[in-house]
């Protein structure tokens, strides 16, 4: 089981699977994958398998989590032996290990200076221009950071991890708009993502935060995202939470509409938002009801020992959310 975890880590490892994973370090560390014979003798008694690799680079990706940095070093080092110094990828590893053994804004400083030297060198390296975006946000300079996914983006339009980490950046910023436009970029590429449809249903909702009343069109667009990542992944929790959210604040809206002039429907009222559909508020209750229930569901299932795969922290929320509406079923 310890095997195929490092064979096919979960997208995001909890912290507790990431411990257990860096602890098979000293076993795996203890057992070569390739051969002490001389070439090309080491061809014929290798016990290289190109899963062997997969499972010593995620093994060093644990072992960063969890503080590990002896055994990630000599992972490391393990992995430079065998593929050289100069592949690009041995080059993206170690600068994540450099990343993670900073202890100061001057440790990566010096991280990005490599990095810059590497992209004077080589710069069509991909995978180090998101390494130096990833030290320009640590350091604090976000604006720089917004610059350089730009110009990264401009050479690899279709890149959705950079297009998400845009998203992000321009959010930090309060920057709704952009933040929402990189979001559906990664939803042109990934449409059937549960976790983009909620990611951009978030930002939609967040963005009706300045405005009072609250826009009926954003939340109108965070309802439609969120019904569909919950659509695609029945079991998605952040999807029920943002469902129940977001259709807790439509109801009073809703009935309060009818009453109230267009004009004044939230501050982000346009002529683009006229033209998107508001739902009616039976249909929200019975949403919101279907999202009641299952988070209940999860609730429960978690408090009797059925975690379903559930951080805590996530249930503990999802708990909070009940608690608030008084809806949490004893």
């Amino acid at each position: 089981m310890a095997q195929s975890n490092l064979l096919s880590p979960p997208t995001h490892i909890a912290p507790p699977t990431a411990l257990a994973l860096s602890q098979k370090a000293p076993l795996i560390l203890s057992h070569p994958p390739t051969s002490s014979l001389p070439w090309p003798l080491s061809l014929l008694f290798s016990r290289e398998t190109p899963e062997s690799w997969t499972i010593h680079e995620n093994l060093f990706y644990s072992a960063l989590r969890t503080g590990d940095d002896t055994s990630a070093r000599a992972v490391l080092e393990r992995l430079e032996a065998r593929f050289g110094e100069h592949n690009e990828r041995i080059i993206t590893l170690r600068g994540i290990y450099n990343e993670a053994a900073a202890h100061a804004d001057a440790d990566l400083e010096k991280v990005f200076e490599g990095y810059e030297k590497i992209l004077k060198q080589d710069a069509t390296n991909m995978s180090v221009r998101k390494r130096r975006v990833a030290v320009l946000k640590a350091l604090g300079r976000t604006q720089d950071a917004i610059t350089a996914v730009t110009v990264l983006l401009t050479n690899s339009p279709t890149d959705v991890e950079a297009w998400a980490e845009a998203s992000e950046l321009y959010a930090s910023q309060g920057a709704w708009g952009q933040a929402i436009y990189c979001a559906e970029e990664v939803l042109l590429v990934m449409p059937n993502a549960s976790s983009a449809h909620a990611h951009t249903a978030t930002l939609h909702y967040l963005s009706t935060s300045s405005s009072t009343p609250p826009s009926l069109p954003a939340l109108s667009l965070a309802l439609k995202h969120f019904c569909r990542a919950v659509e695609l992944n029945d079991a998605y929790l952040r999807g029920y939470y943002g469902l129940k959210l977001v259709s807790s604040k439509l109801v009073p809206l809703l009935a309060d509409s009818t009453s109230t002039p267009p004009s004044k429907r939230g501050s982000g009222a346009n002529q683009e938002d006229d033209e998107i559909p508001i739902p009616n508020i039976g249909t929200v209750k019975k949403l919101e009801e279907i999202a009641t229930a299952k988070l209940g569901e999860i609730v429960r299932n978690a408090t009797s020992g059925k975690t379903g795969g559930y951080e805590l922290a996530e249930v503990i929320a999802a708990r909070e959310l009940l608690d608030r509406d008084g809806k949490m079923e004893r």
